[in-house]
């Protein structure tokens, strides 16, 4: 993780970690079955010297959200993780 002095966020918001964050839940996703194919880092975000990188989730079909929904119910029934990491 880059520190506040090399011009990247020290929470964890730079670029790579951004792409890190975004293979990890794409492979979250197809795991379930759920596949968003506008995944990608949202380009504004990524601009300056400090960015804080959004992942942008994009667009799906109607059967894909369905799909997405049902996933997330699927997880609500399982087991309570911790409420934040």
């Amino acid at each position: 993780m880059a520190t506040a002095g090399s011009g990247q966020q020290a929470t964890g918001d730079g670029i790579g970690d951004a792409e890190r964050a975004r293979a990890e839940l794409s492979d979250a996703f197809n795991a379930a079955g759920v596949k968003l194919p506008s995944l990608s880092l949202d380009a504004v975000s990524c601009a300056g010297t400090a960015p804080r990188v959004l992942i942008d989730l994009g667009r799906c079909n109607v059967a894909t959200a369905h799909t997405l929904a049902a996933a997330l119910r699927l997880r609500g029934a399982g087991p309570r993780q911790e409420a934040a990491r």
